[in-house]
Parts: C-alpha cells; structure tokens; sequence
C-alpha cells in the first residue's frame, strides 16, 4: 500500500521535502491511517506534522470521545495536536444552511487558521478511491456539469497553500487492511452507516454492485477523473478566451455581455463560458448549480424575446434588454422573493436548502416525512415551481377536510416571522400548494396501488 500510495504522491507531485504539512484528522480510519503513513515519511522527507481535529458537537459524548482518542494518539506518537469543539448547530442556524455544508465551513476555517498559525504549505486530507466513486456519482445525479464531474482533486490550491489527498488511489478496504497490519484502532462513526443521506444511501448499495462488477472500479473512476480534469481545463481555457470577446462591461457584483455575440459561441463553449461568469460573481458563495439552471439560461439568452428575466439561487438576477444581457444580484429588499422550476427529475437550491425531486417505477425506499413526499407523476399538473409564499395561499393539507391558510401553518407550527418569506414553498401547474416542506403536504397526487410512476420530492437540510 505505501508503495501505491507513494507511486501516486510522485505522480501528481503532492509532497515535497522540508514541507509543514496540516492533517485533517476525525480519527476515523481513513484519517488515522493518513496521519501514520506521513508519519512514517516525516523522517526520510523531513516533513513536520500537525494534525488538526474538529469536535462538530453534533454527535454528544461520542465526539468528545473522538477529540480525546486523537489527542492521545498524537501525544504518544510525538505529532502536533490542534483541536478545536465548534457549534455547528447554531452556526447552521445562524448562516441558515445545511449541517453539512455548515460543518465543512467550519471545518475548511479551523484548517485555514492552522496553517497559518503552522506556516503550513499543505493540508492533507483522506479522501480515497471510494469516495471518489461515490462523489462524482452523486454529482450526476445531480446535474453537476465541467469541473463537478471530475469529482476530488488530488491536488488544488487552498489558502496559501494548496490541498493534497495521497489515498484517492486506495480503495477503502485496502485502508481498513493497513490498520490491521500496523494494530491502528480507529474510531467508528455510525453516521456513516445511516441512509439519511445521498453518499451513504450510494456507499451502501451501490458501490458493493460496482466493486462486484470490478473489485478494481475507484482506480477507473480516479482515471477518468484526471482526463476529464485535463479536458475540462484546456476547454474552460478557450472558454475564457471567447467570453473576453463578448463583455460589454465587468464590475464586482455585475456584468454585461452582447448576446449576438455570445450566441456565436460554439454550444460546449457557451456552457463553460456561463460557469465561468457564475464562479466570479458569486465568487466563494458558490450555491448548487447544475446543468438544469446552465440550459435554462441557454434557452433564455436564445429566445427570441427582446427582453426578460431569469432568477438564480442566493438572488442573482439575469436580465436581458435587445442585446445586452445583465447578470448582477438584487437589491436585499427583493432578495426574499422568487420563483423556480423544479423539472422533473431535477433540482432547485435555495436558501433553506437543496430540492430534488426524482421518478421511480416503485415506490421509494425512504422514509417518508416533512421532509420528503411522495406523489402519482400522472396525477400531477405540471409544471411544479419552487416559489416564496403568495397573500392569500391556502393548502389543502393531507388528511384534513377543507384547506388552511398558509399563514396560519405558519403560526400554528410556530415559524419564526423572518423565515416565512422566504421559505420554499412547492406549487403544481395550477399554482395549487402542493408541498411545504419541513411542515406539511397537501391531498393533491397522492399515491395509489394504480399508480405507476411515482415522484419522489426531498430537501436537504431544511
């Protein structure tokens, strides 16, 4: 195993001598794993090693127990600890996020400091070949499009230095095999083994088939990454190129481009020349974009319309007027309010969280609750929109006579005043209140024994 993983640090050039290297250490044995394999190359490439662990304090004494078995690891093997416990909770819920996204800010932060603190040039993390498969499977589910599809980088720049991953050329049976031989006893966290989310749901029945098919299936997967990364990069070049040829006018939060130019662009170019204006407005604040909202705007710079406007999660506002086609965010006093379509399957982002919404010939294997529901895809009057509350909207909620006002579902499960206008709300062809998540589901295409197709709606994390 040292031998593969070496072979593949030499490749992408991810370690050099005299390096102060931060380790992304849960205890876990990946992580762990991680954190003694450098250890053993500390001597001979002269690296000094900081391994650094976040409590999340999302899973009780559980995480202190975490904190603690990291922290003696460190001390009886002479490496440098720095842990930190952090609320993510509250700062979920300050930020108004999804825990995960909410933990990786917190977690990417910590690390940032430590390799300032450190004068660190790398941060080693221990992301494997698993993880690969798993992360750009999920991405195509999702629509994910250019970059999203190469999946991990093993290596990319990150604060003033850049981030390594040496285990995305191991499977993660091979990093449990190399504990047992070097008597390393890892901490377990059964989260991981929940189907709560995505990854987990794909790490759990999925990648078993794969590796069935082809015990050798994350090294394909790693392979197919790297050619795409290299593709990907030489077309975002030429991209860039186009797209200097086509602005009218560039700002911070605005730019201006000549549609008939744009629409000279070749298709793929178009894409990437989009993504690539996308990334720069929103600049770190990058929501889920997918290639849903990529051929929405397509459509819209080559409608024949003269003018329009398109909205875009976190209040990117595209407007067009004859030749000119504005992408610039709206003012706060407009923020909370917009309106998007949910294709199906598909999905829409806001700020409450991610919405999916997918088909099945089955019913679903989830557990069905405020977060999630299921309908009777021929019972639906398409299309559904994803919209902020309307005066005057009512939901016929299932399982009660009559309908409710919105405003009083609101009230009743005691929703705070300033989360109420911009809370999605999910609504069919008929503007009929389908689906407000996290609180209740209307009557309306519910499934049956005749239905055939059903649609499966979900939100992560509302």
């Amino acid at each position: 195993m040292k031998q593969i993983v070496n072979r593949f640090i030499k490749k992408h050039q991810l370690l050099f001598d005299g390096a102060t290297v931060v380790v992304g250490v849960s205890g876990g044995p990946d992580s762990l794993a991680l954190l003694h394999f450098l250890k053993g190359e500390a001597e001979a490439r002269n690296l000094t090693l900081v391994a650094a662990h976040v409590d999340h304090s999302l899973r009780g004494k559980e995480s202190e127990e975490d904190y603690l078995f990291v922290e003696n690891y460190c001390r009886e093997n002479e490496i440098i600890f720095e842990g930190i416990k952090i609320d993510v909770e509250k700062y979920r819920h300050e930020h108004k996020m999804t825990i995960q996204v909410a933990a990786r800010e917190c977690r990417y932060r910590f690390f940032q400091e430590m390799m300032t603190k450190h004068s660190a040039q790398l941060l080693a993390l221990a992301h494997h070949g698993d993880d690969q498969v798993e992360t750009i499977l999920m991405r195509q589910i999702r629509g994910a499009y250019g970059l999203g599809l190469a999946g991990i980088r093993s290596l990319r720049e990150f604060h003033d230095g850049k981030i390594i991953r040496p285990f995305l050329c191991l499977s993660k049976e091979e990093i449990i095999r190399y504990c047992e031989m070097e008597n390393l006893v890892p901490r377990v966290d059964q989260s991981n083994f929940s189907s709560k989310y995505m990854r987990n749901r794909i790490r759990n029945k999925v990648l078993p088939v794969l590796k069935k098919e082809n015990p050798s299936v994350h090294l394909k997967f790693q392979q197919q990454s790297e050619l795409m990364l290299d593709d990907e990069l030489f077309l975002q070049d030429l991209a860039e190129k186009e797209l200097s040829g086509v602005l009218l006018n560039k700002s911070d939060k605005r730019i201006v481009l000549s549609i008939s130019q744009f629409n000279r662009i070749r298709i793929p170019l178009q894409r990437r020349a989009f993504q690539l204006i996308l990334n720069y407005l929103y600049n770190e604040n990058m929501p889920l974009i997918s290639t849903i909202h990529i051929d929405d705007f397509i459509d819209f710079i080559k409608n024949s319309s003269p003018s329009g406007d398109l909205h875009f999660p976190r209040g990117l506002l595209v407007t067009k007027s004859y030749d000119e086609c504005s992408l610039s965010f709206m003012n706060k006093s407009t923020l909370k309010k917009y309106e998007y379509l949910l294709s199906i399957p598909g999905i829409v982002s806001v700020k409450k969280g991610k919405i999916n919404a997918e088909v099945s010939k089955s019913f679903p294997s989830v557990h069905v609750n405020h977060n999630s529901i299921v309908c009777d895809l021929e019972r639906l009057t398409l299309p559904l929109m994803v919209r902020t509350r309307k005066q005057g909207d009512r939901i016929a909620i299932k399982g009660m006579t009559g309908s409710k006002k919105l405003k009083d579902l609101f009230i009743d499960e005691k929703v705070d005043r300033e989360q109420r206008d911009d809370w999605p709300i999910i609504v069919d062809g008929n503007d009929q209140l389908l689906w407000i998540p996290g609180l209740r589901r209307s009557n309306i295409a519910l499934p049956s024994k005749e239905t055939k197709n059903f649609v499966l709606l979900t939100i992560e994390e509302l």
